[in-house]
């Protein structure tokens, strides 16, 4: 028996051949593949995992740091928490006592004053990412040295391009200045947004010095409603 194709077929198939290779000419594969929602949030959840993994190397990385006297003294590194997909990323100045007992950010009384600010925005720690400039605690407390600044903050600017939040809030003068690299007085930079690398940032007082002198409350939540109307705005674009 001849099975060699038909001439009409042969016709068939070239004819089906050019059709496709104008529609492709055209950006249209009628053959595409069709991705569903579930394969969508597969495909999602894979990519979280892989950003995640890298959020998670960096974390490594600064948990080895002897870049500077201060891994002398610390009984963990302190890297940061919250969602790596977080809109609003807070950054403070340093570890202290308990963030450095427990190796989380923002833990002591001065901590518990943020997390009731954030609850006030609407928000959960959960939602938002929180991070120190610095990632081992300074002995007593005291203030960052130049040398130790300099050995974190890239540490630091990776965190912000791994997280990619759409807003910053800056807590003190020292995270202030590493960012906005202005050399006013918080009380005079606080309220107004700034700029690093795109994203606006807003300083205001850190939740310490909140504790020493309540009546500036007043002027944080003022600028958390900044920061909150600028967050619905970015909603409403999307």
């Amino acid at each position: 028996m001849n099975r060699s194709p038909s001439k009409a077929l042969c016709a068939l198939r070239r004819t089906l051949r050019q059709h496709l290779e104008l529609e492709r000419s055209f950006g249209i594969d009628t053959f595409e593949r069709k991705t569903s929602s579930g394969e969508r949030r597969n495909e999602k959840e894979k990519k979280d995992v892989i950003e995640n993994k890298t959020l998670e190397e960096l974390r490594q990385e600064v948990k080895q740091c002897v870049k500077c006297p201060l891994h002398r003294g610390r009984t963990q590194t302190v890297f940061g928490e919250g969602s790596f997909h977080a809109k609003l990323l807070f950054i403070g100045e340093a570890p202290g006592m308990e963030e450095d007992l427990q190796g989380r950010p923002f833990v002591g009384q001065a901590g518990k004053l943020l997390t009731k600010i954030i609850e006030a925005m609407g928000l959960t720690r959960e939602e938002v990412y929180i991070a120190n400039v610095i990632k081992c605690r300074p002995p007593g407390n005291r203030s960052p040295l130049p040398e130790e600044v300099h050995s974190c903050t890239p540490y630091l600017a990776r965190q912000i391009e791994l997280i990619r939040p759409r807003l910053i809030c800056t807590l003190g003068k020292y995270a202030t200045l590493v960012l906005v690299r202005k050399e006013e007085p918080i009380s005079v930079l606080r309220g107004n947004f700034y700029d690093y690398q795109g994203i606006p940032v807003m300083p205001t007082f850190h939740p310490a010095y909140l504790l020493r002198n309540p009546s500036a409350k007043k002027s944080v939540w003022e600028d958390m409603k900044k920061l909150k109307a600028a967050l619905q705005n970015l909603s409403d674009r999307l």
